[in-house]
């Protein structure tokens, strides 16, 4: 049986860690000091950080931040790989989990996917601020290839957190990856259905081939003109009359808040014929085969709440579990610690990994 639970406020307590042996498989292998901090949320000198690098399956190297506790004990540990929000970068919500969830003694990787932020620039030969339905799935299986291949973890004990846009592709890795034994995806899109059908899925079939038809005559431009035409992007300034999530959103992206310069949510704009794949290769058509734990995580006046709802309706198994947060927004659950249930994500992964 589901379980689905409303919950009105979350914390999370720090736990006393002690020191982890040196990590040998960072590219870098730097330790980040507090002069090089390029993240959005403070720093626990308590977390060890250092840069690795690693391929997916396309070749395309993914650059990620590994995240490690100081202060524990030789062995080997369960670990969690993390992306998203849709269009951020491992220096905002991600890396936020994932030190968050470093501090409960879990070894966790926060990674830019495939053509954006750091891993956009480890592959100057291709292109910037593209999104693929398939081959953002398989950055998740890439980051456990990764995971699994490090002494110290535990290749049966690796769990994926997917936040926003990722919720959705990592919902869609775990149906494919059987080496994934536990999920989660917090304040889910699922990014196909909303480019196929709009928002509330309020786009019919002869809107949807306007659109297509709009998009393949820009691919055409695009290879005439040797670059990429650009989506349009968050305003640089409010005028008061949008919507509240776009609100919500520029608060996040835009302010001192969350914005990071390699972000192309704050600082950018994705490529406009991504939509193309997204609206044509829908994920999550098997998510009802996965056997493995997952946690669906929304906020209860999240615009996108239906996605979660809707997606976990298609779950099956007394191990799948989705939680509504009280008065949280979509955007809450980026890095509001008050309203993030840190505490019941670190349960959940205790219980399936540990």
């Amino acid at each position: 049986m589901q379980r689905r639970t409303f919950i009105k406020k979350a914390s999370v307590s720090s736990l006393a860690l002690a020191a982890m042996p040196h990590l040998l498989f960072s590219k870098q292998g730097d330790k980040m000091s507090n002069q090089t901090w390029d993240k959005v949320f403070p720093k626990n000198d308590e977390i060890a950080i250092k840069k690795v690098e690693f391929k997916n399956r396309f070749g395309i190297t993914l650059v990620g931040d590994l995240y490690t506790p100081k202060n524990t004990k030789q062995g080997k540990f369960a670990a969690i790989a993390i992306s998203g929000p849709f269009g951020a970068v491992k220096e905002q919500a991600s890396g936020f989990y994932a030190q968050t969830l470093a501090e409960q003694g879990f070894i966790t990787l926060a990674f830019d996917p495939s053509f954006t932020g750091e891993s956009a620039l480890a592959n100057k030969n291709l292109p910037q601020n593209v999104a693929s339905p398939d081959i953002n799935t398989e950055d998740f299986s890439a980051a456990v290839d990764f995971l699994s291949n490090q002494s110290n973890v535990d290749a049966e004990k690796i769990g994926i957190l997917g936040i926003c846009g990722f919720g959705g592709f990592a919902i869609n890795a775990a149906a494919m990856d059987t080496r994934i034994k536990a999920t989660v995806a917090s304040t889910m899109y699922d990014m196909t259905r909303v480019n196929a059908y709009g928002y509330n899925d309020t786009m019919d079939a002869k809107a949807r081939y306007a659109l297509k038809e709009q998009l393949n005559k820009q691919r055409t431009l695009d290879f005439k003109n040797k670059s990429y035409a650009k989506a349009q992007g968050l305003p640089e300034k409010l005028t008061g009359d949008e919507p509240q999530f776009i609100k919500d959103y520029w608060d996040y992206y835009k302010t001192k808040r969350g914005f990071h310069k390699r972000s192309i949510n704050s600082n950018g704009n994705w490529n406009q014929t991504s939509s193309l794949s997204l609206m044509n290769l829908p994920i999550l058509a098997f998510s009802d085969e996965i056997q493995n734990a997952v946690l669906v995580i929304h906020g209860e006046k999240a615009h996108s709440r239906y996605f979660s709802e809707d997606a976990f309706k298609k779950l099956k198994g007394k191990n799948k579990e989705l939680l509504i947060i009280k008065d949280a927004s979509h955007v809450d659950l980026y890095d509001n610690a008050d309203k993030i249930p840190f505490a019941k994500i670190t349960e959940f992964f205790k219980a399936n990994l540990v």
